[in-house]
């Protein structure tokens, strides 16, 4: 496979998509709260020119286990 920067954000964006998926199936488990809590950011730019309206949102959802799996991302890109 070859290395560049399209790789890396597959990469990085399975890694994300990975670490997420690990914190919802771990939610139930008390003692790993801490890796499972995740802090949420949220951003909604909109306009209407009358003719136009757009809106827009965008959600983020970042937890402990989803830092983990980009660094585990990050990792495998640089071993290939």
């Amino acid at each position: 496979m070859k290395k560049n920067k399209w790789t890396l954000l597959l990469l990085l964006l399975l890694g994300l998509l990975a670490g997420s998926l690990v914190s919802y199936w771990l939610e139930a488990v008390p003692g790993l709260s801490f890796l499972t809590n995740a802090i949420t950011t949220s951003w909604s730019p909109s306009f209407d020119f009358h003719v136009i309206s757009l809106n827009l949102t965008l959600n983020i959802n970042i937890s402990l286990l989803s830092i983990i799996g980009m660094l585990a991302a990050i990792w495998l890109y640089r071993k290939l």
